[in-house]
């Protein structure tokens, strides 16, 4: 009875041992993403808490997943604020085998890779987490990781190849295009006499869409053809997608994988089917010289028009080389803009160096530099051979070239010569404002009296612009990243490439061409294309609570708090907690201007209420930040905070942009 017992008790050792070794197996990686440009934690900071609760959190969900296996989760607030993403493959039909191999990763991860941003690949599932939102972002990143390199080589390449595309083609389809996979697939194929077959498998992250996972599945499918058609079994692991094969079957047996046929054609040709086969050659070969011939024709024309817009562009501003603006908008001589030579500022840029580019913008980049006379300037050189670059340069001259105000960047001269378009600027020694709101670094300097200073500044500005100026101007594109700080970090307004010049009597415009950037633009102009001070004063409203809060409006998108930032302090605001929007940093310098920052946050909610009509003017602005005894309006609910949205009549009355009931008695004095 003894040795019954001991033989029972040994095949069990045996039994659980080989099923360690079984998952052990499973539980083999492939391939670590651990990038070194970007920043890197350290231990027991906020970010590593919330990456270890962030950790737990996923294997959990998996658990809890029944059998979709995939869960997108984040953790935290703010900069410190971290997203995670799990996956398991989709042959996985036992959960806790998952969520060894999650917990698996995770532990692996965090021991192997100490970046902000990092992935791990295993056999069965794969991790990653970020400070970036990256859920449902399709970008592709495909590699053939070198520690699983396969030597061992097929001897018909060439049939082989052509067997393992038809396969993995399919597959790519099934996956991406057939919902009843559920954005995995398995097949095998025979390639030989022999009977011998490929096993394939795809598979894409379960939060992109059928588009995505195709296109991502496709450029996987080419690099797997480009390293591995040739060998007996090759993987290509990406952000979004894997794809693999082999000449056995590695997946799970109960994953309903097909059996394909390799089409073959064994007929014969006959005579009709040459005629035709010619016959559609010649008229497809017709159709591309005509094809071919009116996109040269096309070309050409744009080439000339680029040309002529030069030229005339070049005549507008050569003679006697300097400019200004009529009422229409049209440049005429002046003796405020200053011309200056492609050497001076090939010189002073160190012919336009990377050391010294401070950035890059929507139609080139910007370079400091420094002046004969010792000046340091900022050189935005404008992309070449661009209409739109074009249409920039003569739209910043027309627009600043005459407009002096101490809260706007000063444009002192420009370059014109040969496809060279370069506007010089004044430089700002403290960079964007963006920088020092968003960076933890750097966010201290900022205290209440400073951002005070700079939202004051910024309202000064667009005042300027809208109502005291010779016309009316609107920024269109108003943002964090364009508004600059000099050394006493004062806030100067820059970047007028999108800006639209109004008539004394207008008040908006409609265009087909919207441009800007989301998150900053008010409801009726990304929606509608209608356009008016009041997009400005929504712009600059978002701005305001930006500064105070330290977050991005971007970046607070369907976060556990609220829709958005607006959302948010909209939120706070009715529940009577309007401090607790305040980043506390900043808090710490204001604790004697509290009510200060309430009425700060109370204007900037008037200024991104839904309805343009409901906002203030920059001019109200203007004094309502300058009296504290002045009585606000309540601020109705703003914008893009339900996904409701309203319809805007340009027609409705003489000016959209002012309710008399509201705001007829606030004007500066």
């Amino acid at each position: 009875m003894d040795k019954d017992k001991m033989s029972s008790t040994m095949i069990m050792l045996i039994i659980i041992l080989m099923l360690h070794v079984v998952s052990c197996t499973d539980h083999l990686i492939i391939d670590t993403y651990c990038p070194d440009n970007f920043p890197f934690y350290t231990s027991n900071t906020s970010f590593h808490k919330n990456l270890k609760l962030l950790m737990e959190t996923l294997s959990s969900n998996i658990a809890a997943s029944n059998t979709s296996y995939f869960n997108n989760t984040s953790i935290g607030q703010g900069l410190d604020k971290v997203y995670g993403q799990a996956l398991c493959r989709g042959d996985i039909t036992n959960s806790t085998v998952c969520k060894e191999c999650i917990e698996k990763a995770s532990k692996d991860l965090m021991n192997r890779c100490k970046s902000e941003d990092a992935m791990v690949w295993y056999e069965l599932c794969q991790v990653r987490y970020s400070f970036q939102m990256f859920f449902s972002d399709a970008v592709y990143t495909g590699k053939y990781p070198k520690q699983n390199d396969l030597e061992k080589r097929v001897s018909d390449p060439t049939s082989f190849q052509q067997v393992l595309t038809y396969l993995m083609n399919n597959l790519s389809n099934e996956a991406a295009f057939n919902p009843a996979k559920n954005m995995f697939a398995t097949a095998e194929i025979e390639f030989s006499a022999k009977k011998e077959r490929i096993y394939g498998l795809v598979e894409c992250t379960k939060d992109v869409s059928e588009t995505d996972c195709g296109s991502c599945l496709s450029s996987a499918v080419t690099e797997l053809n480009a390293c591995c058609s040739y060998r007996e079994g090759g993987i290509i692991v990406s952000r979004n997608c894997n794809v693999r094969f082999d000449l056995f079957q590695f997946f799970n047996a109960s994953s309903a994988a097909s059996l394909l046929i390799f089409p073959t054609s064994k007929g014969k040709w006959k005579p009709w089917m040459y005629v035709l086969t010619i016959c559609g050659s010649i008229s497809i070969l017709a159709v591309l010289i005509g094809l071919c011939t009116a996109c040269r024709r096309q070309k050409n024309d744009r080439d000339k028009d680029e040309e002529r817009s030069e030229r005339m562009l070049f005549q507008e501003l050569s003679s006697p080389k300097n400019v200004a603006i009529t009422q229409e908008g049209e440049l005429i001589s002046s003796d405020q803009l200053l011309f200056m030579t492609l050497a001076t500022i090939k010189a002073g840029t160190d012919d336009f160096s990377n050391t010294n580019k401070l950035g890059q913008g929507g139609f080139g980049a910007v370079y400091k530099g420094v002046l004969p006379d010792g000046n340091e300037i900022a050189v935005k050189r404008l992309s070449k051979k661009s209409w739109q670059g074009i249409e920039e340069f003569k739209n910043e001259i027309i627009l600043i070239a005459k407009l002096q105000h101490k809260n706007l960047v000063k444009l002192l001269g420009c370059v014109l010569e040969g496809e060279e378009k370069i506007l010089v600027y004044e430089f700002m020694s403290n960079r964007s404002l963006d920088q020092f709101i968003f960076d933890p670094n750097k966010r201290p300097k900022l205290d209440w009296k400073t951002c005070y200073g700079i939202i004051g500044g910024i309202a000064r500005g667009l005042l300027y612009l809208h109502e005291e100026s010779r016309l009316k101007i609107i920024h269109r594109d108003l943002k964090p990243n364009n508004v600059l700080l000099d050394h006493e970090l004062v806030a100067k307004i820059s970047d007028f490439g999108m800006a639209r010049m109004f008539s004394e009597n207008q008040n908006t415009a409609n265009t087909k061409r919207v441009v800007g950037t989301h998150g900053y633009m008010a409801p009726e102009y990304a929606m509608e294309g209608l356009f008016s001070v009041k997009s400005d004063v929504f712009s600059f409203g978002v701005i305001m609570l930006e500064i105070i809060s330290g977050k991005r409006n971007g970046g607070f998108y369907l976060t556990e708090l609220a829709p958005t930032l607006l959302a948010y302090a909209w939120k706070l605001w009715n529940e009577g907690k309007g401090l607790e929007f305040a980043d506390p940093i900043l808090l710490e310098s204001c604790l004697d201007y509290e009510s200060e920052v309430l009425r700060c946050i109370h204007i900037g909610l008037l200024c991104v209420q839904e309805d343009p009509q409901h906002r203030p003017t920059m001019s109200n602005v203007v004094v309502l930040l300058g009296s504290e005894s002045m009585v606000l309006p309540q601020p109705r609910q703003p914008a893009f905070s339900s996904g409701k949205m309203i319809r805007v009549d340009p027609s409705a009355s003489t000016n959209c942009s002012l309710n008399d009931s509201i705001w007829s008695n606030i004007s500066p004095r």
